[in-house]
């Protein structure tokens, strides 16, 4: 009995000093990530500069440099993430993660911020912002859309992936911020959700009701997409939509 109990202390004494230990490792490391930033900015380097010369250089380390300089640095959160981003693209949905759980700024701004940075990631900004505070899809989607509209498809696609269940919330936001993108969004959704043909048609008519053109091009698109005109009049009708300009628009070709 007494070996099992030394055993068992031994074991809680070694475990413990081994927690201890990572700690101590740790926080030396901050401190010299600390030392390191504040004297490259001494040096009259710019946070931005520093951020993206370390980054460049220690893809490894992203966490704890941008989380430190975030936390140095608090008001010049965009020259922070944008450095890091800029430094490393591969690595925006980490940066913008690390910005998110900092709370420096609204969530919108830091989206706004990264897709800025690296346009081209804008799906990948989305989906990361959607992921760590999904309470505020709506906002981050209108956001990434206005801010990137031509990547308005691979936003929506992404994002409703992530949340199928918000798929006709995701189409109303982003069209009602930006209408001329609902047939890049119809294509892309059509090819993600098929058998959702029906929400995605019926919402993105709703949409666009008020705007002919916009109403062709998604009419022209799902049928391209290789829908019926019986399907598209049907969902048509279910959205409300005037019935002799939807027949009219069909009845062209």
């Amino acid at each position: 009995m007494k070996k099992i109990l030394c055993s068992v202390l031994l074991l809680a004494t070694t475990g413990t000093m081994a927690v201890a230990t990572e700690t101590t490792e740790t926080n030396k490391k901050n401190r010299e990530t600390v030392e390191f930033i504040q004297r490259q900015v001494a040096q009259n380097m710019s946070i931005g500069r520093a951020v993206k010369s370390i980054v460049s250089h220690y893809p490894q380390d992203v966490e704890i440099v941008v989380g430190t300089a975030l936390d140095l640095y608090p008001d010049q959160y965009k020259e922070v993430i944008h450095a890091a981003i800029a430094a490393q693209p591969a690595l925006t949905e980490d940066v913008v993660r690390i910005a998110l759980e900092k709370g420096i700024t609204s969530c919108t701004d830091i989206v706004e911020t990264a897709i800025n940075a690296e346009p081209s990631y804008v799906d990948f900004v989305a989906s990361a912002a959607v992921y760590s505070t999904p309470e505020e899809l709506d906002d981050i989607v209108r956001v990434a859309v206005v801010t990137e509209p031509n990547s308005a498809d691979a936003i929506v696609r992404s994002v409703a992936k992530a949340h199928p269940n918000k798929l006709v919330d995701i189409i109303k936001t982003s069209m009602e911020a930006v209408p001329f993108v609902g047939e890049y969004i119809v294509d892309a959704l059509l090819a993600a959700f098929p058998d959702n043909a029906d929400q995605v048609i019926t919402t993105a008519i709703q949409e666009s009701a008020s705007h002919h053109e916009n109403l062709q091009r998604i009419l022209e698109t799902a049928r391209s997409a290789g829908l019926t005109d019986e399907q598209l009049t049907e969902y048509a009708f279910k959205a409300g939509a005037n019935a002799e300009e939807v027949a009219a628009i069909l009845n062209k070709d």
